[in-house]
């Protein structure tokens, strides 16, 4: 039996780091709404590139981490983490052979099904949801997704993540 040998676990963590840092910086109230969600990039990437390594509990974990680093209802972010981290592990064979922009259609509707569990959790708590507070970001995102794509491929190359 040939023994593979895993590494590049630091780059996985430290591209989390870093998604954690571009969701936590301020921003001015017209584009706070636009922002892309970095995280959620970065676990669809992950969960699509490395499905074996990468998973729900992860998600679950990240959702957590980014409950608390945000303040809001813990364990919301955690669900929709784990959920995306799913569907992403499960339709990871297809979603790779798409072109980039297919891709990004499919990101779109990943970053709908997130928000809109979210509108649910926060209409449940009295909140005032807005369908344009997930549209905006879905969106975004979306149209941030070819290029993070190729520069997270990059890096998974450069450094033989496996």
């Amino acid at each position: 039996m040939k023994k593979v040998k895993v590494h590049g676990g630091n780059i996985i963590l430290l591209s989390f780091i870093a998604a954690f840092i571009l969701s936590m910086i301020p921003l001015p109230h017209i584009l706070q709404s636009v922002r892309p969600e970095f995280v959620t990039i970065v676990l669809i990437y992950w969960c699509i590139a490395l499905p074996n390594r990468i998973g729900v509990g992860f998600g679950w974990i990240a959702g957590l981490f980014f409950d608390v680093a945000t303040d809001s209802l813990l364990g919301q972010h955690a669900l929709t983490f784990a959920l995306i981290a799913y569907l992403a592990i499960k339709l990871h064979q297809q979603i790779r052979v798409f072109p980039l922009w297919q891709q990004a259609l499919t990101i779109f509707v990943l970053m709908m099904l997130q928000g809109a569990i979210t509108l649910w959790i926060n209409g449940m708590l009295h909140e005032a949801p807005s369908f344009w507070s997930f549209m905006l970001p879905a969106a975004s995102t979306a149209l941030f997704w070819p290029m993070s794509y190729l520069l997270m491929r990059q890096v998974r190359r450069y450094y033989q993540i496996n």
